[in-house]
């Protein structure tokens, strides 16, 4: 059994903020899958089920950003799950909009979900799938740009970003993660050299 933490915060005035594309993508894979979010427990909004033939936890914390880890500690603990087992949602500012990257282990960069989540877990090994949300325009701080909504170029984009994380988790959970990464990161990798 896998757990798949969109990392985001809770309430409606954060709903469609960048900061928020964790959930966002979250619910798109749940909606695909037919997933409910039907129990509140351990801080957090979850709900159980299948992505073909791999079971399922679709886990969103509610306890702000910068606290995630308390709610995701307190799940794995109850499935008794490992680290090997958590692949976590989130956004990203050092990749464009609707870029999709995988990445095992590492630093948090600055993201206080990540940060929680580490300090929390008492370690890094945990999968992440970062979405790119792209860089603030200058002279605004990122901390008011995570939490903004997002702008008209890119709710044009949202939808399609969010189908193909949602399509790049499945790949992810069903093929494994070299194949995902292979798949979703390629162009990423030609434009990089």
């Amino acid at each position: 059994m896998k757990i798949i933490v969109g990392l985001g915060n809770p309430g409606t005035q954060f709903k469609e903020s960048r900061h928020n594309i964790g959930f966002l993508v979250l619910d798109q894979l749940a909606k695909t899958h037919q997933i409910s979010f039907s129990t509140k427990r351990f801080n957090a909004l979850y709900g159980m089920g299948s992505i073909q033939s791999q079971k399922v936890i679709l886990f969103k914390p509610m306890t702000f950003m910068n606290r995630s880890g308390e709610a995701v500690k307190k799940a794995i603990h109850f499935f008794q799950l490992g680290l090997e087992n958590i692949i976590v949602i989130h956004d990203d500012l050092d990749l464009p909009f609707g870029r999709l990257r995988f990445k095992m282990r590492g630093g948090d960069g600055g993201h206080l979900g990540i940060r929680s989540t580490t300090e929390s877990l008492g370690g890094n090994t945990f999968l992440r799938l970062r979405v790119g949300i792209g860089r603030p325009p200058k002279g605004m701080e990122s901390a008011d740009y995570v939490l903004s909504s997002f702008d008209t170029s890119e709710q044009l984009l949202l939808n399609p970003t969010l189908n193909q994380a949602a399509e790049a988790l499945k790949v992810m959970l069903l093929e494994g993660v070299q194949t995902a990464m292979n798949r979703f990161q390629k162009k990423i990798r030609t434009e990089e050299g």
